[in-house]
């Protein structure tokens, strides 16, 4: 029988959540204040906080698209989100951010395993790539967390 969409997204899913955690659970200590990005906020446990706040920012997008919604408003700031979004989690451990974005994960595999074929083909607005598919939105919370998780390994393995 062949996979259906709906599956092939929880596979997904549930192997970037694997990679992401292998990743972050090998940070030493200190390793969480490595800058990954040229801004400042942007050091290994700023980027988890961005994982947490971006896992459920981007379900919650996905479920208003899922139930008939427009999506993201037009000209969304995605600089001052992540600014905001930076300060409200400031006060969190990366071992409270891993266990949010843990819990987050799973409420997107659990409603992600609810859909029915034919809410994936609906279409909405995502803030990065425009008019999309509700699969498509899924499979870049999935690739999102990746790149970046990319990013983090190649500058915290540098000598």
């Amino acid at each position: 029988m062949a996979e259906t969409s709906v599956e092939a997204l929880v596979a997904r899913l549930e192997k970037g959540r694997r990679k992401t955690r292998e990743t972050l659970a090998g940070l030493a200590a200190d390793q969480w204040q490595t800058p990954i990005y040229p801004d400042p906020r942007w050091t290994a446990r700023g980027l988890l906080a961005h994982f947490v706040s971006a896992e459920e920012q981007l379900l919650a997008l996905a479920q208003n698209v899922a139930a008939g919604g427009a999506g993201t408003p037009e000209g969304l700031d995605f600089d001052a989100f992540n600014a905001e979004e930076q300060a409200r989690l400031a006060d969190q451990s990366p071992e409270a951010l891993l266990a949010a974005l843990d819990a987050a994960r799973q409420r997107t595999l659990n409603w992600v395993g609810t859909l029915g074929e034919s809410q994936l083909d609906r279409v909405g607005r995502h803030p990065a790539l425009g008019q999309v598919s509700v699969e498509t939105m899924i499979t870049a919370i999935y690739g999102h967390q990746l790149l970046h998780i990319r990013d983090l390994s190649e500058q915290v393995r540098r000598p």
